[in-house]
């Protein structure tokens, strides 16, 4: 029998309760296999989402540049319009970033591989407020730093892992 194990307290609850009840019933024949993904528990790690987020963080950067360095007209609606489009692209991803540079930090990287790597917190600590600077401004060489910072998390994690992983980039 297969059984998605729920989330919420209320759904833990019903859920206890439907394990005793077949428990009971069965005497003790039940099979659960429970699935789930997120960061703890599946192990899978991987720095390539990080890299997806930081590019789009860098290519939004560039277009808000490229679209304020023009001639158009700053008050027009389609102006406003494609820049506020562009900013919360830029901001959506870098907290992606943050959000996946954080789960790589805290998750993956245990106490040992400061030994071979005994930058790893501060690579992590300053890219993570990269991604921070990159929401709140527009600045191409933030951006770029966030592209380097991540390259470099990419190297330590497959370093780690003992495989030789190109750094390719989507654009």
């Amino acid at each position: 029998m297969d059984v998605l194990v729920p989330c919420s307290l209320q759904g833990w609850k019903a859920y206890l309760q439907m394990l005793l009840f077949q428990r009971r019933d069965m005497e003790n024949k039940i099979t659960i296999q429970a699935f789930a993904h997120c960061d703890g528990p599946c192990g899978v790690y991987d720095p390539a989402s990080a890299r997806v987020a930081a590019e789009a963080v860098q290519s939004m950067t560039k277009k808000m540049v490229a679209l304020s360095a023009g001639d158009a007209d700053c008050s027009s609606a389609s102006y406003i319009n494609t820049m506020s489009r562009f900013a919360a692209i830029k901001e959506e991803e870098a907290q992606k970033c943050k959000k996946e540079l954080l789960v790589l930090w805290t998750d993956f990287f245990k106490p040992q591989h400061l030994e071979s790597l005994p930058g790893l917190h501060d690579t992590f600590w300053q890219a993570a407020k990269l991604c921070s600077a990159c929401k709140v401004e527009v600045s191409e060489q933030h951006a770029q730093e966030l592209m380097d910072a991540v390259e470099n998390i990419h190297k330590m994690f497959w370093s780690v892992k003992g495989r030789e992983v190109s750094w390719i980039r989507a654009s």
